[in-house]
């Protein structure tokens, strides 16, 4: 017999959904690749002060740790990082996050270093064994205003290093082809980002593997090119957003192949190194991730025919597609289980699961699904986003009472979200929130034109959407017009706070490692993101007055609502001083806020603790501003003039 539920104020729910759920049962699956029959991923671990390990699973199905403790497998090239390890036969190469440098594991466990290059951080490694090489992004710093990115080879015997390609201002993505006499890669400059415009260089190499000859064979300042792969047969492929969307195309003599033209984005923003969305089972066949209006689907494409069938899934988001050994392996997100790392064997069509990102133990009616919704914001535009209603078994709303909403800002802001289950939304919809996650103007997964819709509209354009998809569900009467809420992180933690400015929708907001003066983040941010503003914003410092138009900093005035503020001090994408500056202005005029500085901290929260404190800090923070008591709090956040 299903025992009644009992009426508790939303917000004040008790939760399955444990900080403890959230911080110890779950890592989070990075750098997915394949070596012979060995399965290689990377594992971050918040319960471990967030260090990342180094997974994989060898032919006889046991899983072992490559890398144990204290060693982090991090690179920090662009601050990101990404692709920080590769194997290759009995070793494996890795960037240690502390020095930074390439470290060789060999057979056995034993690490050394194999480069002492102080300055020099490296990312997206592969090997070229008939040269007893490594390939590598290498990032110099100490030299000058900006750190110099370029291509390098390392020795395997001796660890020296030499430069095989430099002068563009990034360079990523690394492929040699399969008779090791061709390398590809990608490069840009500043203004653009590389979801803006990249060049594809093929080269031929001397046995010595010096370039012979390079031309940029796609790419430009307006075409944004991602992920080279050699095909089995040697052939380039790659991804284009040529035609507006990012479709796959091949290299044929010295014509482009468009292999399934069609409304949908087959690429992501190259935000880190080693992103894949496509990988080859066979010689003409390939497994590969897309998105249709956002919505993401995997499928088989035949590139000769351009026949895709799309592979019965029960999953909604695909990432870190790698291929080899006659297997090829996936990220896989489900809307109601937690992320896992699929195997598939083409020869079969057999799907293994092959790593959980976590094990959760929560009543499927505890659990709330995303549901897919549009609505007119501002100039007659149409954005999107996913709605969470409250969920939870146990607990439901006192009569008459409507949810509380907390509307997600996603960071980029060159970005996306999708419904996968997440424990942070559920976090919230569990104890009585209600929460919608928008893809607003400037998101991707919708094609070219959408994403350059924020273009000169950082600011106004995606807040326009935030409060409109905010409004639209309080006049569809499933949330409360007074509660609304908004919250984002760094790039989303700019859209909360001018959310919460220049609008007058919100009635409270927080922002994570968010940006409150664009003019400080254009003098200081890190190198990949220091011309990011010429395009959403304006050239800098010619466009000096509408950075400073826009900037919650100097409309202070105007933002009259509390907000809890939550940074690292670490931080070098935004610096703390964002944050800093934005509470001093708050509590001179005696605005009720909180500010919560997680020491040694970075861009994001790693550590356990951190992460629950943050979580519990804003719980709190909207507990006292609305008046309810949620349960399970230790430390209440202080608030100040509240």
């Amino acid at each position: 017999m299903t025992q009644p539920k009992t009426a508790v104020p939303y917000g004040a729910w008790p939760s399955p959904v444990t900080t403890e759920l959230i911080t110890r049962g779950g890592v989070g699956i990075g750098q997915v690749s394949l070596d012979g029959e060995a399965i290689y991923w990377t594992e971050l671990r918040p319960g471990e002060g967030g260090r990342t390990a180094l997974m994989r699973r060898l032919a006889d199905g046991s899983i072992e740790e490559a890398t144990p403790d204290p060693i982090n497998v991090r690179s920090r090239v662009h601050e990101y990082g990404g692709a920080s390890y590769v194997a290759a036969g009995d070793s494996v190469y890795y960037v240690d996050g502390l020095s930074q440098q390439v470290m060789h594991l060999r057979p056995g466990g034993k690490t050394a270093a194999l480069t002492d290059t102080e300055g020099c951080r490296y990312a997206d490694l592969l090997v070229d064994a008939p040269r007893g090489r490594l390939i590598a992004v290498q990032e110099v710093h100490g030299g000058g205003s900006e750190p110099v990115n370029r291509l390098a080879a390392i020795d395997l015997a001796t660890g020296t290093v030499s430069v095989i390609a430099q002068g563009a201002d990034f360079y990523t993505a690394p492929r040699l082809s399969p008779d090791g006499t061709r390398l590809a890669w990608l490069e840009w400059d500043h203004p653009n980002m590389p979801w803006d415009g990249t060049r594809l260089r093929l080269a031929d190499l001397a046995v010595d593997g010096t370039v012979e000859t390079d031309a940029v064979i796609a790419g430009g300042p307006d075409e944004s090119v991602f992920q080279p792969e050699f095909a089995p047969d040697g052939r380039l492929h790659f991804v284009s957003d040529r035609s507006g969307f990012w479709n796959l195309y091949r290299l044929d003599a010295a014509a482009h192949t468009a292999l399934c033209p069609m409304e949908a984005d087959f690429g992501q923003p190259y935000w880190v190194f080693g992103m894949r969305t496509y990988a080859f089972i066979g010689p003409t066949r390939l497994l590969c991730a897309y998105a249709v209006e956002g919505a993401w689907r995997l499928g088989i494409l035949d590139a000769e025919t351009g026949g895709l069938d799309d592979l019965d899934s029960d999953c909604c988001a695909f990432s870190q597609i790698a291929g080899g050994g006659g297997l090829v392996c996936y990220l896989a997100g489900n809307p109601q289980r937690p992320e896992e790392l699929r195997c598939l064997e083409p020869a079969t069509g057999k799907v293994r699961v092959i790593r959980r990102a976590a094990k959760v133990d929560i009543p499927e009616a505890s659990i709330s699904v995303g549901q897919k919704v549009s609505f007119s914001s501002a100039d007659g535009a149409t954005a999107h986003g996913y709605f969470y209603p409250p969920a939870n078994a146990d607990h439901q709303a006192v009569d008459g009472e409507l949810p509380p909403l907390i509307v997600k800002s996603h960071g980029g802001p060159t970005g996306q979200t999708e419904r996968s289950f997440n424990l942070k939304i559920q976090y919230w919809t569990s104890r009585g929130f209600a929460v919608l996650d928008v893809n607003y103007r400037g998101s991707s997964g919708f094609g070219r034109e959408f994403r350059r819709a924020l273009d000169g509209l950082w600011g106004i354009a995606d807040v326009e959407d935030c409060a409109a998809g905010a409004l639209y569900l309080a006049d569809k009467g499933l949330v409360d017009r007074e509660r609304l809420i908004v919250t984002g992180g760094s790039a989303g933690g700019y859209t909360t706070l001018c959310a919460l400015t220049f609008t007058e929708t919100f009635r409270a907001g927080a922002s994570h490692y968010g940006v409150g003066d664009l003019e400080a983040l254009a003098r200081d941010t890190h190198k990949l993101e220091s011309r990011y503003l010429d395009r959403l914003v304006g050239p800098w410092p010619e466009a000096r007055a509408t950075y400073r138009d826009r900037s919650p900093i100097h409309a202070i005035g105007r933002l009259s609502c509390p907000v809890i503020f939550l940074q690292g001090s670490e931080d070098k994408v935004v610096p703390p001083n964002q944050a800093d500056d934005m509470v001093s202005a708050l509590d001179a005029k005696g605005q009720p806020v909180a500010y919560v500085l997680f020491e040694g901290e970075g861009h994001g929260f790693r550590q356990a603790e951190n992460i629950k404190r943050a979580l519990d800090a804003e719980l709190s923070f909207y507990g006292q501003v609305f008046g309810f008591a949620p349960p399970g709090i230790d430390e209440p956040v202080a608030i100040r003039n509240l």
